[in-house]
């Protein structure tokens, strides 16, 4: 089940590493995050190398539905209520400085970009809408609240931000990751103070990016209970709803709307990584109902990393490794968030000031009642008597019959029927599944 992005692009293809190198510094994970990170690193002439462990691209980032935008559900009036005015209004020019480098970025690569008003919207609590467009206008943001009826979602109210983006996020990452220093099918097996081994050869780094969705380094940070995963799906319709912007609901559970060309991108069924969701059957019976003309041209699922407050890790992996360096705990936010990440890391690692650092430093307060949650399911996950466990923790893994496979509900690695390894952070394929 491929999503519509990898059905509409040829791909870029690396070698795999076969001797031992020495670079600055090291990114590991091809994803869009590492790739970024790459490129603005390559452009201030640092030398780097990115090892994937598959193919560039090849997971969370092809399953993206690649919106764009200063919207990150009902953040902002969230952030002025529990950390002020100035910390919500950095945390917004931070993603309009992303927003408008993927702007000029795309002006030079053919990638479908193209410009789009974004909705959120609430079916449940009107209040929070117009919350969130107060919030935004305390911020110097224009907002608007509008009805979104043509939607068939029933009675909703919207807030809006005009001129956001969407794209085809493949089409934009393989025609820049073309001329950079990348190994695919590079697996790394081990990392060490200044040296990381994979199956092909020892690379030897000053600094290292870890850019792998989920982090794989247990010891340091702090990350099995700081974040947990959250799985959503896709189904690209064909012969469905023009929509005219982007569209997703304030709850979690909720559903998403954004055109591609002639197809329609409804997103939906979500649920935390080894529990119950709707999943595709959820977004097939909305389909059937409301678009019952529709063809289903491709379906695909991804998973998100989930922080404690909503706000991104990025920056010095913990206090103890002055030069590991993380970016992860997107939240649903990928696209401008990775655009974020590559542009502060990429002064952390160069030794240049960075005003937004701070602000997503992984270090900040672990003080939030998802800290509990999160402590609880793996609590649960650990003493519940069943086999096969998970090889990254120890909790017990959960089969998931939509797609037959079998997922863990502490940390959200994921495994096919066999046991390779789907998604971190576990490292390692399970045997005797």
């Amino acid at each position: 089940m491929y999503s519509i992005w990898r059905e509409t692009v040829n791909p870029v293809n690396f070698d795999k590493l076969s001797e031992n190198k020495h670079t600055d510094v090291l990114i590991v994970g091809g994803g869009i995050a590492g790739i970024l990170c790459a490129y603005m690193l390559k452009k201030q002439g640092v030398d780097c190398i990115v090892a994937e462990a598959d193919e560039i691209c090849g997971k969370t980032t092809q399953n993206t539905t690649a919106k764009i935008s200063i919207q990150h559900g009902l953040i902002y009036d969230k952030l002025i209520r529990q950390k002020g005015l100035e910390f919500a209004g950095k945390y917004l020019k931070a993603q309009i400085l992303a927003c408008k480098e993927y702007q000029k970025l795309c002006s030079d690569i053919p990638c479908d970009y193209e410009i789009a008003d974004s909705y959120v919207y609430s079916i449940d609590d009107l209040k929070k809408i117009h919350a969130e467009a107060a919030a935004l206008a305390q911020l110097g943001i224009k907002a608007s609240t509008t009805d979104v009826s043509y939607l068939p979602i029933g009675q909703a109210l919207a807030v809006c931000v005009k001129k956001q983006a969407q794209f085809n996020p493949l089409k934009f990452l393989f025609g820049i990751s073309k001329d950079l220093p990348i190994y695919e099918h590079t697996k790394v097996l081990e990392i060490s103070k200044n040296k990381a081994i994979t199956h092909g050869g020892t690379i030897t780094f000053n600094k290292v990016i870890i850019a792998t969705h989920f982090p794989i380094i247990n010891k340091h940070g702090g990350y099995f209970l700081k974040m947990y995963q959250h799985r959503s799906y896709v189904l690209a319709l064909e012969n469905a709803q023009k929509v005219d912007g982007i569209y997703v609901d304030e709850s979690l559970t909720g559903l998403s709307f954004r055109n591609y060309k002639n197809l329609l991108l409804l997103g939906g069924g979500s649920h935390r990584t080894g529990k119950t969701g709707g999943n595709w059957q959820e977004l097939e019976a909305f389909a059937h109902k409301h678009y019952p003309r529709a063809k289903t041209i491709a379906k695909w699922a991804t998973q998100d990393c989930m922080t404690l407050d909503g706000i991104p890790y990025i920056g010095q992996y913990s206090r103890n490794t002055p030069n590991m360096f993380v970016t992860t705990g997107f939240n649903k936010w990928g696209m401008s968030s990775a655009m974020l990440s590559a542009m502060i890391l990429n002064d952390l690692i160069t030794g240049k000031t960075n005003k937004f650092a701070s602000i997503f430093s992984p270090s900040r307060s672990m003080l939030h009642p998802q800290l509990a949650i999160n402590a609880f399911e793996s609590a649960v996950g650990l003493l519940t008597p069943t086999s096969p466990r998970c090889p990254h923790l120890g909790c017990a893994l959960k089969y998931n019959r939509h797609e037959h496979s079998w997922d863990c509900p502490c940390h959200g690695s994921r495994f096919s029927k066999s046991g390779k390894l789907i998604d971190t952070p576990a490292t390692a394929d399970k045997k005797n599944l």
